[in-house]
């Protein structure tokens, strides 16, 4: 069982607790089985202090620990990781965070950078965020990012994303935009070294289709208006006008595969 199937497997037991939740005899059942597989588990860990240690890092595992109270490694310290993972990809985008604080489970940031203003960075940099502290820390009840402006109409903002596969990002032409289907949307794709980016393929200065576009570093250029786009800053337009590109968040995993957060 890989970790993706490990998630569907859990996100199966717990519809399937929700939906015995009114039956004392299955609760208690659930209940007796989760006190004794924690004992168990306790006793395990107990005996091996280093087991822990030398399977940090599987989701499964770490899920697991959690479930019984047995992880060794406090929340804002995995929540600390988490944001040291993700600040590559952040600055790629022309963004950064910092960490307010973990209270009651509750992690509230500060975006910066690209971020501040504009609301489709927001949520392609909230999402890359969220998804690393959840990796990292199951048990967080909410990510809070303080002084995120409120979405504007028409622009792609997702709140619970459903990802679909677009495809390995060495797949990807490093010189030249390209225009792929993922997740039932057309979208526009660029790499810039190690990083990937997708945006909405409507030109955000004169609606036209983005299927013609050029790439000239890490600017994209529309082939009907001339307009140039910056794709590492949110796609804001190069000359100062407040016409921007509309970004989709994108996240590459640890097997270089793309995924694209869609409605």
């Amino acid at each position: 069982m890989d970790d993706r199937q490990a998630r569907e497997c859990v996100a199966r037991i717990e519809a399937l607790l929700e939906e015995v939740e009114g039956l004392p005899a299955a609760v208690e059942l659930v209940q007796g089985l989760l006190d004794l597989y924690g004992e168990g588990l306790g006793r395990i860990v107990a005996s091996d202090p280093t087991l822990v240690a030398r399977l940090d890092g599987d989701e499964v595992v770490t899920h697991l620990l959690l479930l019984h109270g047995l992880h060794p490694v406090p929340l804002e310290e995995r929540v600390v990781g988490a944001l040291d993972e993700v600040r590559p990809y952040l600055a790629s985008h022309g963004g950064g965070v910092e960490l307010l604080g973990v209270e009651e489970g509750v992690v509230r940031l500060r975006l910066q950078g690209s971020c501040d203003g504009c609301p489709s960075s927001t949520a392609t940099l909230k999402l890359a965020i969220e998804d690393a502290i959840h990796k990292a820390a199951p048990d967080v009840e909410d990510v809070v990012a303080e002084g995120t402006p409120k979405p504007a109409p028409g622009l792609l903002q997702i709140e619970m994303p459903s990802w679909a596969d677009a495809g390995a990002i060495a797949d990807l032409p490093a010189d030249a935009p390209t225009v792929m289907a993922a997740g039932g949307h057309e979208l526009v794709f660029v790499r810039l070294g190690r990083a990937a980016y997708a945006y909405d393929r409507v030109c955000g200065g004169c609606g036209a289709d983005l299927s013609g576009a050029t790439l000239d570093g890490a600017i994209l250029t529309c082939a009907s208006c001339g307009g140039g786009f910056d794709v590492r800053h949110a796609g804001r337009r190069v000359d100062g006008d407040d016409e921007h590109l509309e970004p989709v968040p994108l996240l590459v995993g640890e097997d270089g595969r793309m995924r694209v957060a869609v409605r």
